[in-house]
């Protein structure tokens, strides 16, 4: 039988970063059958680029895993690209589904411009899937991603089956302030290995040594950090974070409504969007639940990638529907 991802796949109209473009229109086409066979069968090391035009812009997009069941959608933190999600996640994960990384309009690899507005970010996510042709998905979203998440969910929720949200939280929450020494790290024009570690690991011996372990194994693609994320797109997410981190505007006010089975999950300690802000989120949404990973803070999916990552599969795997 064929799989919704296999065939969205197939219809999508692709081209390589070298400007070679591809329409697929069926299981006979030998370059859609080659594209299908590499996403599952290459790692997240080695997976190809592509990219995708919606309305003008060109997403850059990678799929991974197998063609089976609801695509599982990704959608990145504030400066992250997709060369930042961990290999070890991503391959954990895709060992038994389609797994989907992109940037967002406006952010490294991708075109366009990046919005101020939370809103359209969302829109711009919303606008990717479906042009590549998934009729429903199931959404991860980490740190900024998480609350575009939110946002596409709320506005699209028949697009949506199931939602994770890592490392994030609703945008205004009373009594969670961040540091001022986490904004000013993650605000420098650009960061070291060790401002990344000071960020999204606990200052313990065994948080810094899978911290370093993550960034090893990050720089396993021959490619990594090619596109990064320009000053001017890292201050729209910041004006898109402000757009939602006042009390008045808060997702909070609203994630009452998402009626989607969703997976909230943190580091103990999270400098970066404080980890209260996990428990306010989990107790705001009906049907959320909650899991803290020890020792760990901001980046806790990549200090335990296979944990989280069959968390996620469990998660995502469940029938039951909201």
């Amino acid at each position: 039988m064929t799989s919704k991802c296999s065939t969205s796949l197939r219809r999508a109209v692709v081209a390589s970063l070298a400007g070679t473009a591809l329409i697929a229109s069926g299981a006979a086409d030998p370059a859609a059958a080659a594209e299908q066979s590499q996403a599952a069968s290459c790692s997240a090391a080695c997976v190809e680029t592509r990219t995708l035009d919606v309305g003008g812009v060109a997403y850059a997009y990678r799929t991974l895993g197998t063609p089976s069941g609801t695509p599982l959608v990704l959608l990145n933190r504030f400066r992250g690209t997709m060369d930042e999600w961990d290999p070890a996640f991503l391959d954990h994960v895709a060992a038994s589904r389609c797994v989907v990384i992109f940037d967002n309009a406006g952010v490294a690899r991708s075109g366009g411009e990046a919005p101020l507005r939370m809103t359209d970010w969302a829109k711009n996510a919303g606008a990717f899937i479906d042009g590549i042709g998934f009729k429903q998905v199931d959404l991860l979203g980490f740190s900024f991603g998480g609350l575009v998440a939110q946002e596409l969910t709320l506005q699209r929720p028949d697009l949506v089956r199931r939602l994770v949200i890592a490392g994030s939280g609703a945008g205004y929450v009373e009594g969670a302030n961040l540091k001022p020494k986490a904004i000013e790290v993650a605000t420098k024009p650009a960061n070291t290995d060790e401002d990344f570690l000071y960020l999204f690991f606990k200052d313990t011996q065994t948080s810094q040594a899978a911290g370093r372990a993550h960034l090893a194994r990050l720089r396993e693609r021959k490619d990594a950090f090619a596109k990064l994320v320009s000053e001017k797109t890292w201050k729209a997410m910041l004006s898109a974070g402000s757009d939602v981190g006042r009390p008045e505007t808060s997702l909070l006010n609203r994630v009452g409504a998402i009626r989607q089975p969703v997976l909230v999950a943190n580091g103990i300690e999270d400098i970066m969007i404080p980890t209260f802000q996990s428990y306010a989120l989990a107790q705001a949404i009906p049907n959320a639940r909650l899991v803290i990973y020890p020792d760990s803070g901001h980046g806790f999916l990549f200090q335990y990638p296979r944990e989280f990552g069959d968390e996620v599969t469990r998660f995502l795997g469940e029938e039951s529907q909201p």
